[in-house]
């Protein structure tokens, strides 16, 4: 399965590290156009790839413009994706986009299929979508659980979204076969928070472990993703008493407005920036930079 290479713009340092098998890491746009207020989210973005870049690593920034994937998205056309009315682009939704020639960013379900496709094993983001709070009478999950149980790649992140149903989310990880390995700590994070009281299936301390068990998933031909749990840097974490209730408040005002669908994630970042006076965007920040450097090492580790 590949992409069609009429729909498909890959930068020449992509391409080149693609065919020398130098390492990459993907990264994803959504943050760019709903996770975070711009041009914050656009600095942020930047930052990560320098991050990815200092741990030894190539970065693959992936969005969609003029009805064509862009794999290592340069400066102008990430400037440009992040003032567009932009769509929230997942497995449903890619294609109509494409068709239409509208701007897309792209969430991890969209950003793991690309991935996949060209040949990048090792993916950076914040957190994960998972299985929402109702899901039980809504059916609310996230595509990310999708694009888990069918593409091998490698997702570095601080567990899933601070506003989902957690154990739901672990439980359906281990129902699809995806591990979940944690990188620093014994506990699935809770995204702000560095331990959600859930257990990781094994946790490593040196990157030549977390990489060992990586190349060893992917050599089973399970065909399923991996989950590289690593929690949000100590002096990042937000509170526990400012994060309870701040979440709790948002996922009750997103009720009340009857918020569903793909419009519920970024709602609920919004509130949640308001709600801690901005804290939740700084600790977002931390992760996201944390995250992409440990991405790069595993890279690098991999490559090696």
């Amino acid at each position: 399965m590949t992409l069609p290479a009429d729909r498909l713009e890959i930068s020449a340092e992509v391409r080149d590290a693609l065919a020398a098998g130098r390492p990459l890491v993907a990264l994803e746009t959504t943050l760019v156009t709903h996770g975070l207020p711009h041009p914050e989210g656009v600095a942020v973005a930047r930052e990560m790839e320098a991050a990815v870049r200092g741990a030894g690593a190539l970065p693959a920034t992936i969005g969609v413009l003029d009805a064509r994937i862009h794999v290592g998205m340069d400066s102008a056309r990430l400037e440009r994706l992040a003032t567009s009315r932009a769509r929230k682009l997942n497995l449903g939704n890619l294609a109509a986009c494409l068709a239409s020639g509208e701007a897309g960013s792209t969430t991890v379900a969209a950003t793991m299929l690309v991935a996949h496709q060209i040949g990048i094993r090792v993916f950076a983001t914040g957190g994960i979508g998972g299985v929402h709070q109702g899901a039980h009478e809504t059916g609310d999950v996230s595509a990310d659980m999708t694009a888990l149980g069918r593409f091998p790649v490698a997702v570095v992140c601080s567990g899933a979204k601070a506003v989902l149903d957690l154990p739901r989310t672990v439980e359906m990880l281990e129902t699809l076969g995806v591990p979940i390995l944690g990188f620093g700590g014994d506990s699935f994070p809770a995204f702000y928070r560095r331990e959600s009281g859930l257990r990781v299936d094994r946790r490593y301390d040196r990157i030549e472990d977390l990489a060992a068990a990586v190349r060893a998933h992917f050599a089973l031909g399970a065909g399923t993703g991996i989950v590289v749990a690593h929690p949000i840097p100590r002096e990042a974490e937000i509170p526990e008493d400012v994060y309870a209730g701040a979440v709790a408040q948002a996922l009750a005002d997103a009720r009340r407005a009857e918020i569903g669908g793909r419009d519920v994630t970024p709602f609920l970042l919004d509130r949640l920036r308001e709600l801690t006076e901005g804290k939740s965007v700084r600790a977002n920040r931390a992760l996201l930079i944390a995250n992409a450097t440990l991405a790069g090492r595993l890279a690098q580790a991999l490559a090696g």
